[in-house]
């Protein structure tokens, strides 16, 4: 009988050091944000609001709950605009202007 308690009670201590580390994980895991290259992350915080400060590539901490990351794409984008237009002497042309643009 008394072998049967041991096991019970070093069973019951294992799932109580199990239910800790999962929760440490969970809590570690939900501090934690990557901001891959060609981004910008915004922070905003419940008690003020959108921070100065934007963060760079790399992996980044903030406190759960308080703070939320907005990422943001800052690579430069292509746009193109097409148009057909006629000339003076009824020619039609096709005229295609290509913009490069960048966030800021």
């Amino acid at each position: 009988m008394g072998s049967n308690q041991a096991a019970v009670s070093f069973l019951t201590n294992l799932a109580r050091a199990a239910f800790g580390l999962g929760a440490g994980a969970t809590v570690l895991n939900a501090s934690m944000y990557t901001v891959d290259g060609g981004q910008r992350a915004v922070i905003f915080d419940r008690l003020r609001g959108v921070l100065e400060k934007t963060a760079d590539e790399g992996t980044h901490f903030l406190i759960p709950w308080l703070q939320k990351p907005f990422i943001y794409d800052i690579r430069m984008k292509p746009h193109t605009f097409s148009s057909v237009s006629g000339t003076k002497d009824l020619q039609m042309v096709n005229l295609t202007l290509r913009v490069l643009s960048k966030p800021k």
